[in-house]
């Protein structure tokens, strides 16, 4: 039991270090309420499952094409400045009014998606940390406890996941609307950070 516990603490320190998700979940929580910067979590956590797939299943090595790599790379780019620049745009919208604004709940899911499964740090995890990990896991247990090593990681990010959309969502409800617009500014300019340096990786490999 205390491995299981040891890997679901895995799982949150994997998810906490601040990355364009936290950011993008922060700014979700602020300006539409904990159940959108949920999903945002939810939705990373579905790439998240499509490359721990990836990983069982051994097409990992397909990742490692130069052009693939330069693909995910650029893709990211893109994703990470839009969603940036989209969030200091409506930065000095935020209001008591807007922030009761309905959004498409399906939006906050795929923003989180994108932002994940074309994260190519996102990539080096799955194949370098969780790929050790499964390996050394399989070697020692049987395929019951690999899976259930597997779900702990997991359970890991949720909670994580949960964390941040309540914080998120706690916030918007104590700090004045110009706080709250200063925080979705540096949110965008974290993720349009992001967003660069993935540009920069891109370029290096293409030239």
């Amino acid at each position: 039991m205390g491995i299981f516990f040891g890997y679901i603490f895995l799982g949150l320190s994997l998810a906490a270090p601040i990355g364009p998700v936290n950011a993008a979940q922060l700014d979700k929580g602020i300006k539409s309420g904990f159940f959108h910067a949920w999903l945002v979590g939810l939705g990373a956590m579905t790439a998240d499952a499509i490359y721990m797939l990836a990983v069982y299943l051994g097409i990992v090595h397909f990742l490692e094409i130069p052009f693939v790599k330069t693909f995910l790379w650029s893709f990211g780019f893109f994703v990470l400045v839009y969603t940036g620049i989209e969030s200091l745009l409506n930065a000095g919208k935020i209001n008591f009014e807007a922030r009761k604004q309905k959004e498409s709940k399906s939006r906050s899911f795929f923003s989180g998606f994108l932002m994940s499964i074309s994260n190519p740090l996102t990539i080096l995890f799955w194949l370098g940390i969780f790929g050790s990990i499964l390996a050394k896991t399989a070697a020692e247990h049987d395929a019951a406890h690999v899976a259930m090593y597997s779900g702990a990681i997991f359970i890991g990010l949720l909670l994580w996941d949960v964390t941040m959309a309540t914080i998120a969502s706690s916030c918007r409800r104590f700090l004045s609307a110009k706080i709250l617009a200063l925080i979705s500014i540096l949110s965008g300019l974290s993720l349009i950070g992001f967003g660069i340096y993935f540009g920069i990786q891109a370029f290096k490999l293409l030239f």
